[in-house]
């Protein structure tokens, strides 16, 4: 019982949940873009889905540390530079996040009706059953670059794997608590769902690049991401008032 009254014990826990939760922002993003191609009643099933096989994996890979870190020897060379297991994690996760997050960009912009939502009136419920499952195998897959990154992050800063699980199973249940707010909020506002999808563009070069080790601080993107959130922010409100407004004038 004295390692619960151990005070570094705690500031470690409190750390690397803070760190988890922010390096799962971007996961949370993507996966809020993927559910919203699916219909209203499928969207809660697939976000728990989905964070649930983010939990899964970095919990699978916290219990195969020796594997995660043999992943960071060299396996070969390319002009120059050693390219390990981890790098190509990064290099096809980063590929598949430029592919996805461009292609998603293109929907939203030139082919939004061709691609609405189905409602009831849609597909057969075979066809459902497939977009669904299809949406939660792309959640798998780039969870499982994204965990990759938060575990080797995770070995760095704490050595105790207790530390490690308690932190991953708090930061994936708080991010299931704010995924429904965020996937509303993307879905109600379609300048703020390109401003993620341009976000996702970012995280995809950088996860290239780091590939090659060209590191990227997380920091940079984050920060430029804020900007131009907070910018976005100012517009909504401004076309708010600008309805009331208008709507006001219109009423006899």
């Amino acid at each position: 019982m004295d390692i619960f009254l151990d005070p570094n014990l705690w500031i470690a826990f409190a750390m690397l949940t803070a760190l988890e939760i922010v390096l799962g922002i971007d996961n949370i993003i993507f996966i809020s873009i993927l559910v919203g191609r699916l219909p209203p009643e499928q969207r809660d099933k697939a976000r728990t889905l989905g964070l649930g096989f983010a939990m899964v994996s970095r919990l699978l890979l916290l219990f195969s540390l020796s594997w995660v870190m043999g992943l960071t020897a060299d396996l070969f060379t390319v002009l120059g530079n050693a390219i390990s297991g981890r790098d190509l994690v990064l290099l096809f996760g980063g590929l598949f996040l430029l592919y996805k997050a461009s292609h998603e960009i293109f929907v939203e912009v030139e082919a939004r009706d061709e691609h609405a939502p189905d409602g009831a009136s849609g597909p057969a419920a075979g066809a459902r059953t497939a977009m669904f499952w299809g949406v939660i195998g792309q959640i798998a897959i780039i969870d499982i670059v994204f965990s990759l990154d938060s575990v080797i992050t995770a070995v760095g800063m704490v050595s105790q794997l207790g530390v490690m699980v308690a932190a991953v199973v708090t930061s994936v249940a708080l991010m299931l608590f704010a995924a429904k707010p965020i996937g509303d909020f993307v879905d109600q506002h379609p300048s703020i769902k390109v401003l993620a999808l341009a976000f996702l563009v970012m995280v995809g070069t950088a996860l290239t690049a780091e590939a090659f080790d060209a590191h990227v601080p997380k920091g940079y993107i984050y920060a430029a991401m804020a900007f131009s959130l907070a910018v976005e922010a100012l517009n909504i409100r401004s076309r708010g008032k600008r309805l009331a407004k208008a709507q006001a004038v219109a009423q006899p």
